[in-house]
């Protein structure tokens, strides 16, 4: 492995971007770099559903790869979805160098509950190795604590751990 980088799609502070790549470079041992530029993602809202299409972003965010970019992991707060599901909390292109992961629904203010940044940052974490690993050819693990677990709420993010079981780990390496 070699560089993540990290690109804000819309409104999402330097200080929290450099925040989920430490934590993530840490949890891969890899490195991060920051990109300079961002995206607007107006370009994907469908206000019939007042959502993001994660897919559209992420077809424009593969043009923001680098030579030595190892993975792009786009970032953003508004509310993605994929047309068969009402939400996702991010999208990866399998075995591809792009996965987009949002913040919108891992924040307990979704769901009318206090502010907890620590919180926050640890579901980011979680959802950025999880589509890393979808980056990397890995599908969903039925072991409910690896990071690979398949996360179709908050407190399925909640339970399960920020890497890998043995079996995806392995993979991963591998792949990657």
């Amino acid at each position: 492995m070699s560089l993540l980088h990290l690109l804000a799609v819309g409104d999402v502070p330097t200080e929290g971007l450099k925040a989920l790549g430490e934590g993530v470079a840490s949890a891969l041992g890899t490195r991060y770099a920051v990109l300079p530029e961002r995206l607007d993602p107006t370009f994907a809202f469908h206000s019939e559903r007042g959502q993001y299409h994660s897919s559209e972003i992420l077809a424009i965010v593969k043009s923001f790869v680098q030579p030595g970019t190892w993975r792009l992991l786009a970032v953003t707060e508004v509310d993605l979805y994929i047309p068969i599901l009402t939400f996702v909390f991010g999208e990866a292109q399998v075995a591809g160098p792009c996965a987009i992961i949002s913040g919108h629904r891992l924040k307990q203010e979704f769901y009318g509950l206090p502010a907890d940044d620590r919180l926050h940052e640890e579901r980011l974490i979680k959802e950025a190795i999880h589509e890393l690993g979808h980056t990397c050819g890995l599908a969903h693990c039925e072991a409910y604590r690896c990071v690979m677990s398949a996360s179709h709420s908050v407190e399925r993010i909640d339970i399960k751990e920020a890497v890998a079981c043995r079996a995806c780990a392995a993979r991963m390496m591998a792949a990657c």
